[in-house]
């Protein structure tokens, strides 16, 4: 149980901490998809409070010897888990915690970051002649007394994979500005050049998305990240941003979720009037998923259309397609066609950020991608949601839109072309509304978006 203020003394003595999330957690009977969907989300309120960073991992543990036959509830959990981490506004990951084989199971099936190995558990089937799973980070490997002067504790001994999760030194880390932003960007490019192999506005796009989008999912959707600039950057003290501050509305944008939008956009690109993997990869997938949480959701609302207005880009309401979300899909994608279209991606984040492209990012995206009408924005939607290509990247897509609504919504959730009636056209005509009504509102805060960014685009 972590207690107020001793994170302060933890990192006053060089220490860094792993957050690891258990309630109870020793029966089968615990582990349903509910009650990950609540855990996640107390999680996730705990960590806030305590002020860890955006983008941490918090572990979520399997305290017991779980057998095969348990693994199907377990990884309904785990799936609840992602959901109410999502409900909350993606800020941080989920870990496993647990035997060899149920992290090697919850991360092939869940994507877990990073796996926390009981390895002390020796008598834990779990553990024999099981390998460690591939992602694991901390394994512990012995407990033994320590004495303090009368005091007498057991503490237990992990190894740590190098290259892994790295544990948290600090907490309430403030966002930097965008004009630092972009010095980094500018940076990882010249690394990038520096590298000699590869595109190196691609290369920075992976590098930053490397972390946190480069699971077996992201790899199906975009392909693979250059591990081997990725291994270049760290060798030359880079390191993965995971916030900076938007100087036109002044929120925190995360640069992962952005960068995997860009990257997306880049090597997937849309035909014209059609749709790609690399929406999926941007507002596609984000689409996905609140479309999930509202099947989720449905006996409180009944109507899609409202809760697409309700959910959908709000500033202050936790969910998985949120203001930030929205605002890191469009650049993203702005960012990526300013790329294809000639400029290096220092100067399209430059000029995104630092000139006007901020201004008018709803404009130019809802133009851009989605032909500047309502119509047009529903139709893709529409697509998105249920059409099912027959090339490779279509059965690919297909496969991503069930993963995603069901992580959200639970196994068996509705999928949306069997929606009765007019229900699907609704939520898809709403989500068009909302697109141009961000545009529109825009235009009405011009003024004030301009003045925020002389202010914040270098303060601190």
């Amino acid at each position: 149980m972590l207690e107020e203020g001793e994170l302060a003394h933890i990192f006053a003595g060089g220490l860094r901490v792993f957050p690891i999330f258990q309630d109870n957690g020793r029966t089968l009977s615990e582990y349903y998809w509910g009650n990950g969907y609540k855990h996640g989300q107390k999680a996730h309120d705990q960590a806030v409070h305590f002020g860890f960073n955006q983008g941490t991992v918090i572990y979520f543990a399997v305290d017991y010897d779980a057998t095969d036959a348990d693994m199907p509830q377990i990884l309904e959990y785990f799936r609840g888990v992602v959901s109410g981490l999502g409900s909350r506004g993606k800020r941080y990951l989920h870990g496993v915690y647990g035997s060899r084989n149920v992290c090697a199971e919850v991360t092939k099936e869940t994507y877990a970051r990073y796996s926390f190995v009981s390895g002390m558990s020796w008598g834990f089937s779990g553990n024999l002649g099981y390998p460690l799973p591939s992602n694991w980070s901390f394994n512990q490997v012995k407990e033994y007394k320590v004495t303090d002067g009368t005091d007498t504790f057991w503490l237990d001994r992990d190894a740590h994979h190098l290259g892994s999760d790295p544990g948290q030194d600090s907490i309430n880390r403030p966002a930097s500005p965008a004009a630092d932003f972009i010095n980094y960007i500018q940076s990882l490019y010249d690394l990038a050049k520096a590298y000699g192999k590869g595109d190196p506005n691609r290369l920075v796009m992976e590098y930053i998305r490397s972390d946190k989008y480069d699971d077996a999912t992201w790899r199906g959707l975009i392909g693979k990240v250059d591990a081997g600039f990725v291994a270049y950057a760290n060798d030359h003290n880079m390191s993965i941003w995971t916030e900076f501050k938007d100087p036109f509305t002044g929120q925190y944008l995360g640069p992962e979720h952005m960068m995997a939008t860009a990257n997306g956009q880049y090597v997937k690109p849309n035909p014209k009037g059609d749709i790609s993997l690399g929406d999926v990869a941007g507002w596609g997938g984000d689409l996905m998923t609140l479309y999930g949480e509202w099947r989720r959701d449905h006996d409180s609302y009944a109507s899609g259309a409202t809760y697409i207005r309700d959910k959908m880009g709000k500033i202050g309401v936790a969910s998985t397609f949120g203001f930030t979300d929205l605002v890191e899909d469009a650049d993203g994608y702005l960012i990526a066609q300013a790329v294809r279209g000639g400029k290096t991606i220092v100067q399209a984040v430059h000029d995104h950020y630092g000139g006007n492209g901020g201004l008018t990012r709803f404009r130019d995206y809802v133009n851009q991608r989605f032909g500047g009408t309502i119509s047009e924005a529903a139709a893709q939607a529409k697509k998105i949601l249920t059409d099912t290509p027959t090339s490779t990247d279509g059965a690919i897509l297909v496969g991503g839109r069930i993963l995603l609504i069901q992580t959200y919504g639970g196994t068996g959730t509705l999928m949306p072309h069997l929606l009765p009636g007019g229900q699907l056209d609704d939520w898809c005509n709403a989500f068009g509304d909302n697109l141009v009504q961000h545009a529109s509102t825009e235009r009405i805060r011009r003024a004030e978006y301009r003045a925020n960014q002389q202010r914040l685009f270098r303060s601190k």
